[in-house]
């Protein structure tokens, strides 16, 4: 079986070797031999296509099929791999955003909230010296109020009592409706004095020191109804209805106190 060699059309320094087999009658070449052969040749021939088309300003020019698909692949995986690694970094970048953007809405909502608080204590302290101010008012109005009614509704100093007439018995019994008693309290009154002093305006006990009309002990007590206590039976008798009023309320109950224990 004979061997030609032959030259690549697309590239004249390669070449390769064709066995051409003669036909006989006992054998035939198989197909599948002229379709490997032919794949070669094509494969040659995009090999130094590839190679005469590859820019002049590369390093280096892939030797074959599988070299430029390697690094045809290898440029694909680094653009995949740098896409990848920006990915993840857009993610975060956007995380990071998010996170900043929540924190300053809390923070514009603190700030909204501390400020609608400081108003809400400023309009309660406004409101509180307000209502300070209107009840000072109104306690001022009403002092003055009440001290131009005062002023208005002075009494008027009193009149001098009448001096009774009379004896001290008949001074004392038109005395009784000025302390609030009926003259039926006389008839206590008059028992009452009789056994103290038997009306006598200088009657003086002499154990005690008991001093007047009523008794009274010491007798110095009766200057608060006058300056003559000592010589005025109605200034003596005024001292002992008051000294009666005070002490038991009645003529008549100080004359059953009188009557019970000898002395009132």
């Amino acid at each position: 079986m004979p061997w030609v060699e032959a030259e690549c059309a697309h590239a004249p320094d390669q070449r390769f070797t064709l066995s051409l087999s003669r036909r006989t009658p006992y054998r035939r070449t198989p197909k599948i031999t002229l379709i490997a052969a032919g794949s070669v040749i094509a494969l040659a021939g995009i090999a130094a296509g590839t190679a005469a088309a590859w820019p002049s300003g590369a390093s280096a020019a892939p030797a074959s099929l599988a070299d430029a698909a390697s690094f045809t692949g290898g440029s694909h995986s680094g653009q995949a791999r740098a896409q990848g690694a920006a990915l993840p970094a857009s993610v975060h970048q956007l995380k990071v955003q998010e996170a900043t953007a929540r924190q300053a809405a809390i923070q514009q909502a603190i700030a909204r909230e501390r400020a609608a608080a400081r108003a809400r204590r400023a309009a309660q302290a406004r409101a509180a010296a307000a209502a300070a101010a209107r009840a000072a008012a109104a306690s001022a109005a009403q002092a003055s109020a009440s001290a131009s009614a005062s002023a208005s509704q002075a009494p008027a100093a009193p009149a001098v009592a009448a001096q009774p007439q009379g004896n001290p018995q008949q001074m004392a019994e038109s005395m009784l409706g000025s302390f609030g008693w009926s003259s039926s309290q006389f008839s206590c009154l008059q028992p009452l004095w009789n056994a103290e002093s038997g009306w006598n305006v200088a009657a003086s006990n002499s154990v005690s020191g008991a001093y007047g009309i009523p008794q009274a002990l010491p007798g110095s007590k009766m200057a608060s109804a006058g300056a003559d206590w000592q010589t005025n039976a109605a200034t003596q008798i005024r001292w002992g209805l008051g000294y009666i009023q005070s002490t038991y309320g009645s003529p008549c109950a100080a004359w059953s106190h009188e009557q019970a224990y000898g002395w009132y």
